[in-house]
């Protein structure tokens, strides 16, 4: 396949505990106006365009559950993979990277965005533009302005900060040479952006592009409830 008919692939996790959240459940199959917190990010992945695969990863337990609550918003020809994830965040960012391995190698997903399924919000705007420039740069993540540290006495500390939101993409072959670097180091980071930072080839630039302050993450108690209202 040429590189001009690539496409690009989206990984949504949805294997945390959501215990933060106070929920009973996974946070993600929470409803969120009617529809679970998951299925949001699927459905924009899925609408993003040139996205020619996605990738859930889910609890272990969980595929069937997750399976349900997707069928209902997936339209009949639109289909997606799921995947049991790890222990935490990396594991679970590998094992969604090993299935897409092959189409990395055949040339079929040119970039990956990697995208928290907490993040119901995010839009296939947003998903679209990183994908753009970690086309175009090697790797983007959306960035948010972040409140300014003080210190105890109240005197500013740093200004200026930004905070990072995801989806953050980068192209797919680098960031699979990231993830086995990595682990033939035994390194794990918290993000995909920390693992590329990491482990990544020099000539691969990570960019911020803007991000969006609505892109927020079901955490607390209460997020759903500003997430219901944004929708």
């Amino acid at each position: 396949m040429t590189e001009e008919n690539a496409g690009a692939a989206v990984v949504v996790l949805g294997a945390g505990s959501g215990s933060r959240s106070g929920a009973r459940v996974n946070k993600v199959l929470l409803p969120l106006a009617g529809v679970p917190v998951l299925a949001r990010s699927v459905v924009d992945a899925l609408d993003t365009p040139g996205v020619v695969r996605v990738v859930v990863v889910v609890r272990d337990g969980e595929t069937a559950t997750v399976s349900d609550a997707l069928a209902p918003h997936l339209a009949d020809d639109r289909t997606v993979d799921l995947v049991v994830g790890g222990a935490d965040r990396h594991a679970s960012e590998e094992r969604a990277l090993a299935v897409l391995a092959d189409d990395v190698a055949d040339g079929r997903v040119d970039v990956v965005a990697i995208h928290d399924g907490a993040r119901p919000l995010a839009g296939a705007d947003l998903l679209s533009r990183v994908l753009d420039a970690a086309r175009a740069h090697g790797g983007a993540v959306p960035v948010v302005p972040a409140p300014a540290l003080v210190s105890r006495d109240g005197a500013p500390v740093a200004t200026g900060l930004v905070a990072m939101q995801t989806p953050q993409a980068f192209r797919a072959r680098d960031l699979l040479a990231a993830y086995e670097a990595a682990a033939a180091r035994g390194h794990r980071a918290t993000d995909t952006a920390g693992t590329v930072a990491a482990h990544g080839a020099e000539d691969v630039a990570v960019v911020a592009v803007p991000g969006d302050p609505a892109n927020l993450k079901i955490t607390w108690p209460g997020d759903l409830d500003v997430a219901s209202r944004l929708v």
